[in-house]
């Protein structure tokens, strides 16, 4: 296998980290971060090149909070700085470790994503009998550290850029707690391994891929599974052989006890496809793709919250129609033509 080195000049170099601000920034110019940042770009993007290139750099704190959708994530925003830095390292090695990556992998990844991973869902259920459709447990928050630079080392070999990268693994911040046991640990390891990355950073989508693709080719190509597809940590095996996808379980098992992770126990279930399955917020049946009813349920909520914002005067025409159109354009992937029309018609903009 391949490693590179010599890669840190280019992450350094000052048109890396200006392209780097430019991507950071999209969508987020008037942030409060953001704004003082730019009205000094040069000065501060020197500060960062100097800090690299003299290993002083250090990240600082992270800024937490938690969604649910539907079960609670803890999100962790980096300061803007930060964020820059990220950008600088992962459009050098990026590139490197995406060549790595199977066709069927589809989070965070350019021109992939969740319709391109439905659409490819759909093919696959629709051609066969069963599905094996499994979800990490806790996945983020159970990363391996140690297990995490030992991949990355396998295709990157410039000291300097494993230095950055083990500097943004290792300050982390802290996680949930998971408290797992595997074969050959003692009562305390759970305790005294780092693990976790922060959900919400780039770099942290982008290890998450690197964490996983070993076991991606592992059901490839050890497992022989021509119909398999992940999206970040869900992962879906289909045959007309029920035996297969049985076995199939036990050897996934048995790979990421390796990774020091867990398949959940409720949630990973082996199905006939007839039944219906579940995938990126749709139910996939033989002869049609409908809205989860939950998410459709949360959907409801924020058009409401969102039209209460408007009629306050806390929200622009433009933001709302901005929301609607994306969230219509999802829905167009499935079969809800009259449910769009339903909800458009019921929605009420007019201020008071």
């Amino acid at each position: 296998m391949k490693r590179y080195g010599n890669l840190y000049p280019e992450i350094i170099e000052f048109e890396n980290i200006l392209l780097a601000a430019r991507k950071a920034q999209k969508g987020k110019c008037f942030r409060e971060q953001v704004l003082p940042f730019n009205y000094n770009l040069e000065t501060e993007l020197i500060k960062i090149q100097q800090e690299l290139e003299g290993k002083t750099y250090q990240p600082g704190n992270y800024r937490t909070f938690y969604i649910q959708e539907p079960k609670i994530r803890m999100i962790s925003a980096a300061p803007y700085r930060d964020r820059v830095v990220h950008h600088s390292l992962c459009n050098v090695i990026l590139p490197i470790l995406e060549t790595t990556f199977i066709a069927d992998s589809y989070a965070n990844r350019l021109g992939f994503g969740t319709h391109r991973a439905l659409e490819r869902f759909v093919k696959f259920s629709r051609s066969s009998r069963y599905v094996l459709q499994c979800d990490i447990q806790k996945y983020f928050p159970s990363i391996d550290h140690e297990i995490l630079k030992g991949l990355l080392r396998r295709k990157i070999k410039c000291p300097d850029t494993l230095w950055l990268i083990d500097t943004i693994i290792d300050n982390s911040n802290e996680q949930l707690a998971v408290i797992d046991h595997f074969q050959g640990d003692e009562l305390l390891t759970p305790l005294q391994r780092r693990r976790g990355l922060p959900i919400g950073n780039l770099t942290s989508q982008f290890f998450a891929n690197v964490y996983l693709n070993g076991f991606d080719h592992f059901i490839k190509e050890e497992l022989q599974v021509k119909k398999y597809l992940r999206y970040v940590d869900d992962f879906a095996l289909f045959s007309d052989d029920w035996g297969f996808l049985a076995e199939a379980r036990l050897a996934i098992e048995e790979y990421l006890s390796k990774l020091r992770i867990k398949i959940h126990p409720v949630k990973s279930q082996l199905f006939a496809t007839k039944h219906g399955t579940n995938f990126v917020g749709f139910r996939i049946f033989p002869d049609s793709i409908r809205v989860r009813t939950e998410n459709l349920r949360r959907a409801r909520r924020r058009v409401r919250g969102m039209q209460n914002d408007y009629i306050q005067g806390r929200i622009s025409q433009e933001k709302v129609s901005q929301s609607i159109q994306s969230w219509f354009a999802h829905l167009e992937h499935g079969d809800t033509w009259q449910l769009r029309r339903k909800i458009f018609t019921s929605i009420v903009w007019a201020r008071g």
